[in-house]
């Protein structure tokens, strides 16, 4: 092994053994691991964050299988290179009875065509595909390499798992073979910093002694590591669990889980914009007329940002988001709203009723009855009259709008009603 090599390179596990985190995949017992210990893989995709174990599993497969291993880069490879390995794996299998195992790193990034090209090599079992990609596999692979491959989501490591493999960099021949001391905090320290990826904490471990040296206290490891980044990526997958898990603390009306998983997302550097986008939005469809204020307190806020701008424009964002998370829930506003928009697609013809009708000429009132018994509300009591507002030979669902007992639909509740009992 090339000393010079980055630590992360020379601490890559060679076997199961070795591999630390990931039990869920390749603990004791898994399919997947008596499959790779009996050598009896078939194709798999394996999904996740940067460090998480993707590419080291597969060079364990690598090590353990005795097909033929081949490993291309999506980011390098074409459709030509694709048949040439389908075309050795044909002649492998023919004349050898030998398998070929085919890795792809990063394999999203292959388009439609490069996907498909794989897909008759993989039916008939000539490859067995490793794929490793950091997206969700589920929108960025070929559907019908997915449903012809197990697809395993590994997941950042736990601080405990990043721990371990730090202690194994310090005392393994292949690392510092128990020459640095290093205090057990800091060693926490730098599995914290690491964010769930395996990469990240070596190479901050090898930082730290380079910066260091071989004596290295917990003191020394907070001054290096006073900033710990986020992983947190604005275009890809967990943008949209993050904000998903944003939007689902508000509405089940956890304050602080709101607070959290915001400033997580301003932290790693997300527009403003696009979270008060968010809160707009939740404002009318979860919580609707239960508060109505909550939209205007939400727009309210985001005027008040634009005036001001960061870093004081986070306490326009709290407001906001504690003020939506604390408020009374309700969307009835929203089934109301695909109540209506169902009831438009499925009915035959709308046809206004005459009396509602403008009549901006006279004729057309007096010679087809456009506007004609029509009732000014205002002249009634309560500004209200009986009247059949809907379209003509309308025999569809007519209560679209059903208001919840929480907060200030309560009240609105209790207008609805007599509303209808005025009008029906």
């Amino acid at each position: 092994m090339d000393k010079n090599a980055p630590l992360a390179y020379r601490l890559r596990p060679k076997n199961l053994e070795e591999f630390f985190g990931q039990t869920e995949v390749v603990g004791e017992g898994t399919p997947l691991r008596k499959a790779i210990e009996q050598d009896l893989l078939t194709s798999v995709i394996f999904a996740g964050p940067p460090g998480t174990g993707k590419t080291t599993l597969a060079k364990i497969i690598a090590e353990a299988t005795k097909a033929q291993f081949t490993q291309l880069n999506a980011v390098t490879s074409g459709v030509k290179d694709i048949k040439e390995v389908c075309a050795q794996a044909v002649q492998l299998k023919e004349s050898l009875k030998q398998r070929t195992v085919l890795f792809i790193d990063e394999i999203h990034r292959f388009n439609k065509s490069q996907q498909d090209a794989l897909l008759p090599s993989v039916e008939n079992g000539n490859v067995i595909l490793i794929g490793a990609t950091t997206e969700n596999p589920y929108f960025s692979v070929n559907s019908a390499l997915i449903s012809r491959s197990q697809v395993y989501l590994l997941k950042p490591h736990s601080v405990e798992d990043l721990e371990k493999i730090l202690i194994r960099a310090l005392a393994s021949l292949d690392g510092y073979d128990g020459k640095i001391q290093m205090h057990p905090d800091a060693i926490k320290k730098i599995a914290e910093n690491g964010n769930g990826d395996a990469r990240i904490a070596l190479n901050l471990l090898e930082m730290a002694i380079l910066m260091i040296g071989t004596k290295i206290s917990r003191e020394d490891a907070d001054k290096l590591l006073r900033q710990r980044s986020m992983r947190y990526d604005k275009k890809g997958e967990d943008h949209y669990d993050t904000i998903s898990v944003f939007i689902k603390s508000m509405r089940g009306s956890d304050v602080d889980a709101s607070l959290l998983w915001m400033y997580k997302m301003i932290a790693s550097g997300e527009e403003p914009r696009f979270l008060f986008r968010r809160m707009c939005i939740f404002a009318s469809e979860d919580i609707g007329n239960a508060d109505p204020r909550a939209l205007q307190f939400v727009v309210s806020a985001w005027q008040a940002f634009e005036m001001v701008g960061m870093p004081e424009g986070e306490y326009f964002l709290a407001h906001a988001c504690v003020y939506l998370a604390q408020a009374p829930k309700s969307n009835a506003v929203t089934v109301a709203k695909e109540s209506a928009k169902k009831a438009v697609e499925t009915s035959a013809s709308l046809e206004v009723p005459l009396q509602f009708r403008n009549a901006p000429v006279k004729a057309m009132r007096e010679a087809h009855g456009y506007g004609k018994n029509y009732q000014y509300p205002h002249n009634f009591a309560d500004a209200k009259v009986k009247a059949d507002y809907f379209p003509i030979s309308f025999h569809g669902e007519r209560n679209f709008y059903k208001p919840s007992d929480r907060g200030f639909e309560v009240e609105v509740s209790e207008r609805v009603r007599k509303a209808k009992e005025a009008l029906r």
